[in-house]
């Protein structure tokens, strides 16, 4: 039996395991001059995406993307733009098996970074150009691979492979239902992959493209397949990208949070939003001191939720937004696609000049400039009345 996710993260988080993110590619296939890692999605990158899958997980102690030389300024400006934490950035190789290597040496050897990281016991390896991974596929490969050496995330083919003769007419056909498509994320004992890359000749290093089958072959370790969900798709050319950007979208349009304070006049504009939003689209209403760990805004949160509304009157505004940006940064919900956070404040107050109302606004916008960063987008409606 499958262990539950709470046994299985009780587990993780004394097993040290690192992720290595090859991010080395040109493009080729995608078009265009920038490579597609480094395309914007929404307005972010698509490496950031692949980035903060992983930095969002506690367990994860290490996050190192291998880009190629004369990309490495550009990896470190988006590290620090977005502020992501526990990345290091390591040269690539002229193909991806020689990055990965590359990538897995900074925890053994000093030729690439100037101190040695902890050797993990298990390493992840993910592509920077799939986004979508979830913490679930993750901690099912690290446990198998725990287990069996190796595993990998794999799916059922959705097109019959054909094999063609050397005139170019078809030769025989494979049987779909006893083959699957392999894909990522994959895991490994750290000492099982970093001994078949060493093993490897020059030829599996320059043409081979399966991780997996290099623990087979050189360390006779038979990787656990781990089915996959749909989303672990990578992205190769530029329908690609409108496609990642189709999924954000749909993520962001599926329900909609209420959240006010327990005061008359902000539950009740709260309860108007509802009432005029449900038609529309899923909308849970909660009414809480956001002082307090709420466990049913806990639980939305744990829903994948992606879009809010917090009503509140002015003062200490910026106090609780902070507040629920935190509880957010805490919760379970992957911020992969970004979070619409729109804050509705209400100024009850009397007496109250249009400068200060002007003042608020200020500090709004310069709170929505800080938490974008973290994929937080913040928008602002100050609502003044006597």
């Amino acid at each position: 039996m499958e262990p539950s996710g709470g046994s299985r993260d009780a587990r993780l988080a004394v097993t040290p395991v690192a992720a290595v993110l090859p991010a080395g590619g040109s493009g080729e296939r995608l078009g265009g001059a920038t490579p597609k890692q480094f395309c914007a999605v929404q307005g972010r990158p698509l490496v950031s995406y692949a980035v903060r899958a992983m930095e969002r997980i506690s367990w994860i102690s290490d996050i190192i993307v291998v880009v190629s030389p004369e990309n490495i300024e550009t990896m470190k400006s988006i590290i620090e733009q977005y502020g992501h934490k526990r990345v290091m950035i390591v040269k690539g190789g002229i193909t991806r098996h020689r990055s990965i290597f590359n990538g897995l040496k900074v925890f053994v050897e000093n030729e690439f970074s100037n101190h040695l990281l902890q050797k993990p016991e298990v390493v992840i390896i993910h592509d920077a150009v799939r986004p979508f991974v979830e913490e679930d596929i993750l901690s099912k490969v690290v446990m198998a691979a725990k287990e069996h050496g190796a595993a990998g995330a794999i799916r059922p083919l959705v097109s019959t492979v054909i094999a063609s003769a050397a005139d170019g007419c078809l030769d025989h056909s494979l049987e779909r239902a006893r083959y699957r498509a392999s894909e990522m994320p994959q895991a490994f004992l750290f000492d099982t992959i970093y001994e078949a890359y060493q093993q490897c000749t020059d030829y599996d290093l320059d043409y081979g493209t399966e991780c997996l089958h290099l623990a087979l072959k050189y360390c006779n370790t038979s990787a656990k397949l781990v089915e996959g969900t749909a989303d672990l798709w990578k992205v190769t050319y530029k329908r690609d990208l409108y496609a990642a950007e189709s999924i954000i979208k749909d993520n962001l349009s599926q329900q909609v949070c209420v959240i006010t304070n327990v005061k008359e006049a902000v539950a009740q504009v709260g309860f108007l939003l509802q009432e005029s939003l449900k038609s529309q689209i899923k909308v849970e209403a909660v009414s809480i001191s956001l002082s307090k760990n709420d466990s049913h805004l806990q639980n939305i949160f744990s829903g994948q939720c992606y879009n809010f509304i917090c009503v509140n009157d002015r003062k200490y505004a910026i106090q609780e937004t902070q507040q629920l940006v935190d509880m957010l940064e805490k919760s379970s919900i992957p911020l992969l696609y970004p979070v619409v956070l729109i804050l509705v404040h209400l100024d009850i107050s009397e007496n109250i000049s249009f400068s200060i109302g002007m003042e608020e606004l200020t500090r709004i916008k310069k709170f929505a400039r800080e938490v974008k960063k973290k994929n937080i987008l913040v928008y602002g409606l100050l609502i003044q009345y006597k």
